[in-house]
């Protein structure tokens, strides 16, 4: 029997010295996919993109944003997914052409890019890597070993109605050398994450697949974090995106067509503004046809 859910739970195998956090997202995963028209397969790499961008948050303290892009060269131009602080996602997919009807595998050529924003701080920290596996599960697994030198597993899951994830990191100390609670405790729990299945991942409570998978390990559970949809487009902030468009290209919109339009990509909010607000964006700048007075 399933259950409806849009948290994150952070929790310890206290025995094994190992962190983790497992997310469940419902109606904030079916308001990402009802903004695109996506494929089954595609719109499957998408979810597990949201829900790691929501687990990538767990083992950090901050307010801002992480954000989730991969590129590639080939049909998928970009995978997009990012989680604020306070658990709002978004995301969006990019396909070149008829979209996919089967498993997508990762080009070779792809590039991976996590990046935190910090609003308190006005820092910005971005780590880049290559994709090396065609999984994207084994991809993220690559970037923390490579750009934290982290030890982390992770399982994705996607369909229709949900996305899931579970994510293991081996605890490490200041020195950089794991905590040894346990001396086989991260190889414990990588066979274990091992035998969870997606169908599991998707149908299951969180707290139930914690307790089928690590019952023996001692799991401290913390307190869910809610997670919902969120968008951060404004009618502000759409008109500060076409004051960098200039006012010559605008001008050129509200010719042909009356208006100037803009959709979000991501929440498919429409925004119309008239002659009058395009003048108003740019009430501190001449016309363009204007002729400067000769003194």
């Amino acid at each position: 029997m399933t259950t409806t859910d849009n948290s994150l739970h952070r929790f310890q195998l206290e025995r094994a010295g190992v962190r983790g956090a497992i997310v469940r997202l419902d109606e904030a995963w079916q308001r990402i996919r009802a903004n695109g028209d996506y494929s089954r397969p595609l719109a499957e790499l998408l979810g597990q993109t949201v829900a790691a961008s929501a687990l990538f948050t767990s083992p950090i303290k901050f307010e801002g944003r992480l954000s989730i892009h991969l590129r590639e060269s080939g049909a998928l131009r970009l995978l997009f997914a990012d989680c604020t602080h306070d658990g709002q996602l978004r995301g969006i997919a990019r396909w070149d052409g008829e979209q996919p009807q089967s498993r997508v595998s990762l080009e070779t050529d792809a590039r991976l890019a996590i990046t935190i924003e910090n609003s308190v701080t006005d820092t910005r920290y971005q780590g880049l890597v290559p994709v090396e596996h065609g999984d994207l599960a084994a991809a993220f697994e690559g970037y923390f070993q490579r750009s934290e030198q982290l030890p982390t597993r992770l399982v994705l899951a996607a369909n229709a109605e949900r996305c899931a994830g579970l994510m293991l990191q081996q605890v490490a100390t200041t020195g950089g050398n794991a905590a040894v609670a346990d001396a086989d405790g991260w190889n414990r729990a990588e066979h274990l994450l091992a035998t969870l299945g997606q169908d599991e991942l998707l149908d299951l409570p969180p707290q139930e697949v914690l307790r089928r998978l690590f019952h023996e390990e001692e799991v401290r559970l913390q307190p869910a974090q809610a997670l919902a949809f969120g968008c951060t487009c404004s009618r502000e902030r759409v008109g500060t995106m076409l004051r960098t468009l200039g006012r010559a290209e605008n001008d050129a919109v509200l010719a042909e067509q009356g208006s100037v339009q803009v959709t979000c990509e991501f929440c498919n909010r429409h925004y119309v503004f008239d002659e009058a607000e395009i003048n108003e964006l740019f009430a501190d700048e001449p016309p363009v046809d204007a002729v400067p007075t000769r003194h």
